[in-house]
């Protein structure tokens, strides 16, 4: 099949789709798929080939919140794919792959990527009501399937009453490479000395309302040990790093937290004992599976879809109301403890979670869309 990939952005400050959204991308074009992935960026285009995959990068106007980029659409409207996939909502790149797909009569397929559970929905709802009635009218209507990654993001794409097919297709997750995953923990040590020195306990995403980073905070200065380190590594959005740091010294907690801007570093998961995710939703979590995979077990709240952590001592996935007494739980197991549940689980996630497996079944739901040739 010829596939056209489409993601507003590539940048890492936009978080989990600008990694995972390439690598499906890549997936896709492993298996023989002609497969092309269309972005923007603040700057000048570009084009590039990685392997077999071709990456082209539009420029993005004004007002860039919303991505819109004439490039873009130019490039979707004159090159027709078997299908048209999209990636986020409330873009204007939605409204030009709709078009686009209309035009060349053929399927669009959109990823929420999280954007439709009842927290995100609910979350500054009327600039979701301008978007669906003018950045990109109709384009919910007119998906000719939804890609979920999460059975619970299946079920919130049907609570809202949609009622087209729907894939349910899992990130993946790749093995880390011994060498990186030991220069980070050299570069981490040298940023922050601390982690030389006590257990770490490590909140990686973005710095926003969703992540409950806040919440997470209070907690860990009501019941997280005094000898441990609670390391906070993330894309500044609702929240800087100096944002956080003096929240921590005026609820005097000076020297239990250090937060830090995770842009142009490395990934901080070797540096960790044990990993924090309180969310108030994911559609998936990218950063829980990549933690794992480096042999880090999760403490997660049960609106992530990993209640598999809590199978055989993988981690532990609990209600918010619960999240005290599992930290507690958690911080008072012996290093070894903790090492044997990160062992079991990167078993368990490099076993399930691969992207040439989602990308197979995201070909497959693909071929039973109406119009397309596989």
């Amino acid at each position: 099949m010829k596939l056209t990939q489409i993601v507003p952005s590539l940048e890492a400050r936009y978080g989990g789709p600008s990694v995972s959204v390439r690598a499906l991308s890549a997936a896709f074009s492993r298996a023989g798929h002609a497969t092309r992935l269309l972005t923007t960026a603040p700057d000048q285009a570009t084009s590039r080939d990685e392997g077999a995959l071709h990456i082209d990068t539009f420029r993005r106007g004004w007002p860039g919140r919303i991505c819109p980029s004439a490039g873009l659409r130019s490039a979707l409207l004159s090159d027709r794919a078997d299908v048209v996939h999209h990636h986020a909502l409330w873009l204007r790149t939605l409204h030009y792959a709709h078009v686009a797909a209309r035009k060349h009569r053929a399927p669009l397929v959109i990823s929420p990527r999280g954007m439709m559970s009842r927290w995100a929905w609910r979350h500054r709802d009327w600039r979701k009501k301008i978007a669906r009635s003018f950045i990109h009218p109709g384009a919910f209507e007119a998906a000719a399937g939804w890609h979920a990654t999460s059975h619970e993001e299946a079920d919130e794409i049907r609570a809202l009453g949609f009622t087209q097919p729907v894939c349910v297709a899992p990130n993946g997750v790749d093995a880390p490479d011994p060498a990186a995953a030991s220069a980070a923990a050299a570069y981490w040590h040298g940023a922050c000395p601390a982690s030389t020195q006590r257990p770490v306990a490590l909140f990686y995403s973005r710095f926003h309302q969703k992540k409950r980073v806040i919440e997470l905070i209070d907690l860990w200065l009501e019941h997280g040990p005094k000898d441990w380190l609670l390391l906070l590594v993330g894309i500044p959005q609702d929240y800087s790093p100096l944002d956080l740091e003096r929240y921590v010294i005026r609820n005097s907690g000076g020297g239990r937290v250090q937060a830090f801007a995770g842009v142009g570093r490395p990934p901080p998961y070797s540096v960790a004992s044990l990993f924090l995710l309180p969310s108030h939703n994911e559609n998936f979590g990218l950063v829980i599976a990549e933690a794992l995979a480096h042999g880090v077990p999760a403490l997660v709240t049960d609106t992530t879809p990993w209640r598999d952590l809590n199978t055989d001592g993988r981690g532990w996935c609990v209600p918010w109301s619960d999240y005290p007494a599992a930290l507690r739980a958690a911080t008072n197991e012996s290093p070894h403890a903790l090492r044997e549940r990160g062992h079991r689980a990167r078993t368990w996630v490099l076993r399930e979670f691969a992207w040439d497996r989602s990308a197979r079944t995201l070909a497959d739901f693909y071929a039973t869309l109406p119009g397309v040739q596989s």
